[in-house]
């Protein structure tokens, strides 16, 4: 475990700690493309625990029926050992009272610990949204948070809208927050509602607040002008402890302040404690875990995170880096759960190939570095990206040092796809079409030879399956491997249908997961290469 020394970076004039308040399951949500089940909202509160932010915000009670049964369900399914579990809602009604607001109600009945309310900050939203008065808008913020207080809840305010009301109305914003400040609000949290705010905006307006107000201040921002971590920051400087946002930045629009960048800058940036000791290490798990479970690809350029976010190529930055371990590094890639790699690329050294032998165990003398090296140029002139395709890499570096694989060799494979119209086949220009794929393979396992037929969806489908059925008793861990995604490329567009393509092909065994890499002027030919290369690598570590 990494051990940070927060004294080192920290200033004096900063908080020594902040709460992490995060919101992905109701503003996180709201980003276009994702729908999260109620069991994905429970899985997703779970990786938040484990990475100990301090509240989790699980939505709305009351405002539609998976709300309703997250929260039901979560009294006797969450078990959360760290962090705080807390309701969403709004103030009462302009006009209404307390006792009989339905929102209010609902969060009494959540049964959470913490509630947390959102109130009009901008006079101009009081008056021509809830048409009401100034001082009606003052009142519904006191009047809610007085009430929650009384039925023994912990109360945090959302000022919504703060930054664009203080801008215009500073003396009726300061008030909302001071009115829920004295009837009992834990924390006020200044909301960037429309993410239109900068840093120095930000900054002035926070300081502001704490020497306005005798309690907790928070901020609530979105990432419109691509300001939410920078914002974020400079509210700590300014006083706020309370930073409320989501995993991965998901939200509506261009999304809420990415945590994941905040926590890491907060603690190994400016030595301000945000998580338990030791559960920064689970950063880029839990990031990752979240993003498989809203379902969108992880950004590999994420900061501290991403799979490239600690990744070199170029050769003089690998060179100094197979030296020192930071010459190129800001901070210690560990600390956040995260790694060094090395990519492997025409741009390559000598340096770079010695750094990945080593770390795959494969011994090379300096002839065959440079060969290597000559290689790999070759190859990626004529359209091969060894950096996407660590297998296809790690397979040519053991051939280099004298490896065969000893698994089969192949004699010939043939595809055959036919292509008939029939009244039970799809319509294809308002044609019904009907289309089979199959495949033969014939392979030499030792002296004996294979010959199987496959039949699937398309030729790689069929290639495939031909080679399982031609291999799959000699060796069973094929039933373990299986293929997760495929993606073509083509190089050169300008030749059209002769161009030369590229193909990069997924696989998992359910423990790891690798990529393989086929090039040329024939899709199956490239489909095949990778192919190959997949089943290849799978067996060859089969018993890691």
């Amino acid at each position: 475990m990494t051990v940070i020394d927060r004294s080192a970076v920290h200033d004096p004039s900063w908080p020594t700690q902040v709460d992490i308040y995060d919101t992905t399951l109701r503003d996180g949500s709201q980003l276009e493309g994702i729908s999260l089940t109620v069991d994905d909202k429970l899985r997703i509160a779970e990786q938040l625990d484990r990475l100990g932010v301090a509240f989790i915000e699980g939505g709305w009670p009351g405002a539609n029926p998976k709300d309703d049964e997250f929260f039901e369900r979560a009294k006797t399914e969450l078990d959360l050992s760290t962090s705080t579990f807390v309701a969403f809602g709004s103030t009462r009604r302009a006009k209404g009272k307390v006792d009989s607001d339905p929102t209010l109600t609902n969060l009494v009945a959540a049964g959470t610990e913490v509630v947390c309310i959102v109130g009009k900050c901008w006079d101009y939203h009081v008056t021509e949204a809830l048409k009401t008065t100034l001082d009606e808008g003052v009142a519904m913020v006191a009047d809610s948070v007085e009430y929650l207080v009384a039925q023994g809840k912990r109360v945090f305010f959302d000022a919504e809208h703060f930054f664009d009301g203080f801008k215009r109305n500073p003396e009726f914003s300061l008030r909302v927050v001071e009115a829920a400040a004295m009837a009992g609000a834990e924390a006020v949290v200044l909301c960037d509602t429309n993410g239109g705010s900068l840093p120095p905006d930000v900054e002035a307006a926070v300081g502001a607040v704490v020497d306005h107000v005798d309690c907790q201040v928070g901020i609530h921002l979105h990432n419109d002008t691509g300001c939410g971590v920078a914002n974020a920051l400079a509210a700590v400087r300014a006083g706020a402890t309370q930073v409320q946002g989501t995993i991965n930045g998901y939200g509506e629009r261009v999304g809420n302040c990415d945590l994941v960048p905040i926590m890491a800058n907060l603690e190994l940036k400016m030595g301000i404690q945000c998580l338990p000791e030791g559960r920064l290490a689970n950063l880029t798990s839990v990031a990752h875990h979240v993003a498989e479970l809203v379902n969108f690809s992880v950004d590999p350029q994420q900061p501290y995170v991403g799979s490239t976010a600690f990744a070199h190529k170029a050769g003089l930055h690998t060179s100094a880096l197979s030296r020192a371990s930071d010459a190129y590094e800001h901070v210690d890639p560990e600390a956040v759960g995260n790694g060094t790699r090395v990519l492997v690329s025409e741009m390559a050294g000598r340096s770079t190939l010695e750094m990945k032998a080593e770390a795959l165990g494969i011994e090379l003398d300096g002839k065959t570095v440079g060969d290597v090296i000559d290689t790999l140029k070759k190859l990626e002139h004529e359209g091969y990206h060894f950096e996407a395709a660590d297998a296809s890499l790690e397979l040519l570096m053991r051939g280099a040092a004298g490896w065969e694989q000893p698994f089969f060799r192949l004699e010939s494979f043939s595809v055959d796809t036919d292509h008939r119209s029939g009244t039970n086949a799809r319509l294809w220009n308002d044609v019904a079409v009907d289309v089979e794929t199959s495949a033969t393979v014939k392979v030499w396992v030792d002296d004996t030879r294979h010959l199987a037929v496959g039949e699937g969806n398309g030729p790689v489908n069929a290639l495939d399956a031909a080679l399982r059925n031609a291999l799959g008793d000699i060796y069973p861990a094929l039933d373990r491997i299986s293929l997760t995604d495929f993606k073509v490329r083509v190089l050169d567009t300008g030749k059209g249908t002769g161009a030369i393509t590229r193909v990069l092909l997924d696989s998992t065994d359910g423990s790891r997961e690798w990529t393989t890499i086929g090039v040329s002027e024939n899709i199956i030919e490239a489909s095949w290469q990778a192919l190959v290369d997949s089943l290849v690598y799978g067996l060859l570590h089969a018993a890691d």
